[in-house]
Order: C-alpha cells, then sequence, then structure tokens
C-alpha cells in the first residue's frame, strides 16, 4: 500500500475502499497507472496510528495497545469453581473402584466367606491406582476439595479392611451383620453416596462423612 501522490502524467481513479478487521471506517483505494494505492494519512487515522517523516524515510507507528494487549485466556480453560472434565471423570472412576473394595468385603463377611490380604490387595491396588490418576486430573478448586474427600475415603476404606483383616488373624469370630452397624462402614458408606450425588450435580459440597 503506497501513499497516493499522483503527479503530471499520472492517471488516477478511484476503484474501491479498504477496510481494516476491528477498526470502524475505511480508507478510498484509488488506481494509479494500474496499482492500487492508499492515502498513509488516512490510513494512519484509521488504525489510531501515526507518521513519523525522516528525510524520504516514512514510518507508520502502530497504535500501543495492539502490541501491548496480552493474549485471551483459552476457551478451553477450566473455571476456578466446578469441576473439570477431566478430574469428573477420574474421579468418577476412583469412587467407583472404592466402593467396588467395600461391596467386596461387606459380601464376603455377610456370607462367611475368608478375607485375605492377597484378596484385599487387587481392590486396593486398583483403588489407589485411580486415586492418582484422580489427582493428576485436579485443576480447579472444586476438583481439589473432592479429591481431599476422595483421599479421606480411600484411608478410610483401608482402616476398613484393616479391621476385618486383624479380626481373622485373630481368629475373632464375625457375624454375617457385624458390618450393619459398624460406624466405620457406616461412614464409608455415607461417603460414597455424598461423592456419587457430587458427581450426579457437578457441584462441590463437603460432608462430613467424608472426614
Amino acid at each position: 500500500m503506497l501513499l497516493a501522490m499522483a503527479g503530471p502524467g499520472w492517471s488516477q481513479a478511484e476503484s474501491g475502499e479498504l477496510m481494516v478487521s476491528g477498526q470502524p471506517g475505511q480508507v478510498p483505494v484509488v488506481q494509479i497507472n494500474g496499482k492500487p494505492c492508499v492515502d498513509l494519512e488516512a490510513l494512519a487515522r484509521l488504525i489510531n496510528g501515526s507518521l513519523s517523516f525522516r528525510g524520504r524515510q516514512i514510518t507508520l507507528t502502530l497504535p500501543a495497545s495492539n502490541a501491548n494487549t496480552p493474549p485471551t485466556a483459552p476457551a478451553s480453560q477450566p473455571a476456578s469453581s466446578g469441576f473439570s472434565k477431566d478430574f469428573m471423570k477420574a474421579g468418577i472412576e476412583a469412587g467407583s473402584t472404592i466402593r467396588e473394595w467395600r461391596t467386596a468385603v461387606s459380601s464376603a463377611v455377610q456370607n462367611g466367606y475368608p478375607v485375605t490380604a492377597d484378596f484385599v490387595a487387587g481392590y486396593r491396588g486398583q483403588a489407589a491406582t485411580n486415586l492418582r490418576l484422580a489427582s493428576v486430573a485436579v485443576s480447579t478448586d472444586s476438583d481439589r476439595n473432592a479429591f481431599q474427600l476422595l483421599s479421606n475415603e480411600f484411608d478410610n476404606m483401608q482402616k476398613l479392611s484393616n479391621k476385618i483383616l486383624a479380626a481373622r488373624q485373630n481368629m475373632n469370630y464375625m457375624s454375617p451383620d457385624a458390618l450393619r452397624d459398624d460406624p466405620l462402614n457406616q461412614q464409608v458408606l455415607s461417603c460414597a453416596r455424598s461423592l456419587a450425588s457430587m458427581a450426579a450435580s457437578g457441584q462441590f459440597q463437603d460432608d462430613g462423612s467424608c472426614h
């Protein structure tokens, strides 16, 4: 784009208008000897820039705000409140494996099956793996708060498993209904329901049973 300075013998004719994205208005475009040209002063005014002259050199300076505007945060960045998509998926999986762990040991007690360290290890290992995956996915305040409750649920389930294993190792009899009124078992169950409710609503809500 050149400053249109038509001299003798130059043929010129207006051929259109130049528009700059994000700027109101336009600048006339003229044809000078077959080449499209615009008035640099008009262009500078359109973009709120400025022109400076030094000998035969012309400098067009863009407005400082264009160069210093910080980049816009990506639309996909999770908000500081609410659960992120990745954590929601990983958290549900972690909670599910902890519930499977509890169901397995509870069913074993109710049906009189032996609860051994090897039996518990498989469920505990899978739950621990999924809990680590959930920790990696944490990115919002709600994620962090919910992960703390998940960690507490894992710890309480570990205590319940240890309690059952200790009873077997000490040859203590456990009735099929032993866990029905057990406070720790009820706490783990209540927390599991609370975590499932949070996952369904997508909103964090603290619950004392998860502490």
